[in-house]
């Protein structure tokens, strides 16, 4: 396994600067990555290549048949490629550029945004919360961009020096997309559009995460991110152009998502999926890894305000539907948690329901 860096990307002591390793993760071992266990089939398989839906979101407000494609992706596969978000192709590439750029860089730069031991935020690996969690085979850099009063810019990197007016604008190019789908998702319920935003409240979070998946010596055991599904109300990715590696699970049966370079994968979290009282699904999903090639992609995420409280919309709960999910404060965390325990975050909330 000799030349396989592992995602932990550990430095021998001579390269980093005193201060900084104390900050540095130990490399763990190989067999710390290896999926022992999965409930969803094995990691080594092949699954079929699936075209999931894609909605032209320009046309969401225009079109009935382009909003009924819209709610059916989301009530069935819970995600769909979006063509038509306005932003150009070469702005695209200028943020994939950025990110590559970043995770290029010698070990002593990147670790200028090295995240603490107990926080999530800024460059680093797996943040450790049980002493039994399989890790991932990649490396983060996950930042807050909104509310602006939250950001941490001393985590944010200085190379290449454009990184952050990129990271803005991209952030507020996503912000837009993110409303429009909203509304859309809420019209195409026949409820008043501003439904869902209500929900997430003034002070709405928005949050970067760039994943580095670098190559790994046995695919057939190692994820570069393990079964789950997300933990925001909608996740926006940015998939490599050219390195494959996301798959959803649907039906019983894993499938790879193909790439489609200029377009947006808009995927639902369970956040949504409460709000919508299951009407819109949270799909699972994993990343792969590759022997040969590193993979990047540039996941947005937005979620309501930790002390914000979300539930299920009251015109969704009737006699036909019953009410299928808990308010639920700080759910960020609490999927997390799960997430990296092996449970379902989604199940933990859902209403316990006694037999007649």
């Amino acid at each position: 396994m000799a030349g396989f860096l592992l995602p932990a990307e550990a430095a021998s002591s001579s390269s980093v600067p005193n201060e900084l390793q104390q900050m540095l993760i130990e490399e763990p071992p190989l067999s710390q990555f290896i999926v022992k266990e999965s409930a969803f089939g094995p990691v080594g398989s092949s699954p079929p290549l699936v075209q999931i839906p894609i909605v032209d979101v320009s046309l969401v407000f225009s079109s009935q048949d382009e909003l009924e494609k819209l709610k059916n992706a989301l009530s069935s596969w819970g995600c769909f490629q979006a063509m038509g978000h306005g932003i150009s192709s070469s702005f695209l590439d200028k943020v994939r550029e950025a990110a590559k750029h970043f995770f290029s860089l010698p070990m002593e730069e990147k670790h200028k945004c090295f995240r603490a031991v107990k926080e999530a935020e800024g460059y680093g690996s797996d943040l450790i919360v049980s002493d039994k969690q399989i890790l991932d085979w990649s490396n983060r850099l996950f930042l807050m961009v909104f509310p602006e009063n939250q950001r941490r810019l001393n985590l944010w990197p200085e190379i290449p020096n454009d990184f952050g007016e990129i990271l803005i604008e991209y952030a507020t190019k996503i912000r837009s997309l993110m409303d429009l789908c909203f509304k859309a998702m809420a019209k195409s319920l026949q409820l008043e559009e501003d439904i869902f935003l209500k929900h997430f409240g003034d002070q709405a979070v928005v949050q970067a995460r760039y994943n580095f998946y670098p190559p790994c010596p046995r695919s057939d055991l190692v994820l570069g991110l393990k079964s789950h599904s997300d933990k925001s109300g909608v996740t926006i990715l940015l998939q490599d152009q050219q390195v494959e590696g996301l798959q959803l699970f649907k039906d019983g049966t894993w499938f790879r998502v193909p790439i489609i370079p200029q377009a947006l994968i808009v995927n639902l979290g369970d956040q949504m999926e409460i709000m919508s009282n299951g009407i819109f699904k949270s799909p699972l999903h994993r990343v792969t890894t590759n022997t040969e090639r590193m993979r990047a992609s540039v996941a947005m995420l937005i979620e309501p305000a930790a002390e914000q409280e979300i539930g299920p919309v009251d015109d969704l709960v009737d006699e036909k539907r019953p009410r299928l999910y808990q308010n639920v404060k700080n759910y960020g965390a609490f999927n997390y948690h799960c997430y990296q325990k092996g449970l379902v975050a989604l199940d933990a909330v859902k209403m316990l329901r006694t037999r007649a």
